[in-house]
């Protein structure tokens, strides 16, 4: 299925993000949200070093967290990342999960995927594949990532519902949601979002706690969990999103009907 590279993607966001991709190109740093604080970007990744990403992908993390460190990767997993960008965590991921291990990192604008594969052949990392498509429509089959990851991205997103139906879709059973994203208190309606920040900026689009919860639940995750990190806005934070598909149950023994024997 060919998916267009704007498909689903506000137009202001796509712009956002081409040009954010192009300024780290260049060299220069770039920032997401209201204000130029700490709430975003490389000052997230405290503790990366240079030997571990290219300076020009941290230059261009417009992420609010570490999502590598939230979903606790280990080795031999296939990971996939939800939009990503100029390739920091497609990069860390693939560190974590080595050789016997796969990263998928999907992107829908042209200029951040340019500047991966760039980053990614700096890292010298061989276990990624980078994909062209919408984090809406997932061009992976089912049941083939064990763990899902993204950094500020599903706030992003015009079609919520659909980005949780395809993350359900994609993890095999047992698999895992662990992302970092913008989460809204309760009481703050989305007018009040859209006057502290645009959805380029992270901050209109973001869900609430209980819109989260609900969404994860409707599409069939347990264990969800979600934990403030720090403020980027009134009434807004980073925060950490924790979640999986339920594995396969067998039946027990004893709901097994024993095989008939025969007698006589």
């Amino acid at each position: 299925m060919e998916i267009r590279a704007d498909a689903g993607i506000p137009a202001d966001v796509r712009d956002y993000y081409t040009q954010a991709a192009r300024a780290a190109a260049d060299g220069n740093a770039s920032c997401c949200g209201p204000t130029d604080t700490v709430a975003f970007g490389a000052t997230r990744y405290a503790d990366v070093t240079a030997a571990e990403v290219p300076s020009a992908a941290l230059l261009a993390s417009l992420g609010c967290g570490n999502p590598t460190a939230v979903a606790e990767l280990r080795p031999g997993e296939r990971v996939l990342d939800l939009g990503s960008g100029a390739g920091t965590d497609v990069i860390l991921s693939a560190r974590r999960v080595g050789p016997t291990g796969r990263v998928y990192g999907l992107d829908a604008v042209d200029q951040m995927l340019q500047l991966a594969r760039r980053n990614v052949a700096e890292a010298g990392v061989e276990n990624v594949e980078l994909l062209r498509g919408t984090i809406e429509s997932i061009p992976l089959p089912g049941d083939s990532v064990d763990v899902v990851i993204s950094n500020c991205v599903i706030n992003l997103s015009a079609d919520k519902p659909a980005v949780f139906a395809e993350t359900m879709r994609v993890l095999n059973a047992g698999g895992r949601l662990g992302i970092s994203d913008v989460v809204a208190d309760d009481d703050l309606t989305a007018a009040d979002r859209a006057a502290r920040g645009t959805r380029a900026e992270c901050i209109a689009g973001a869900l609430s706690l209980s819109e989260y919860e609900d969404l994860l639940r409707e599409a069939g995750f347990a264990d969800v969990d979600i934990t403030y990190t720090h403020d980027v806005a009134d009434g807004l934070h980073g925060a950490i999103i924790r979640a999986t598909k339920p594995a396969l149950t067998q039946p027990s023994p004893a709901a097994v009907s024993p095989e008939p024997t025969s007698c006589c």
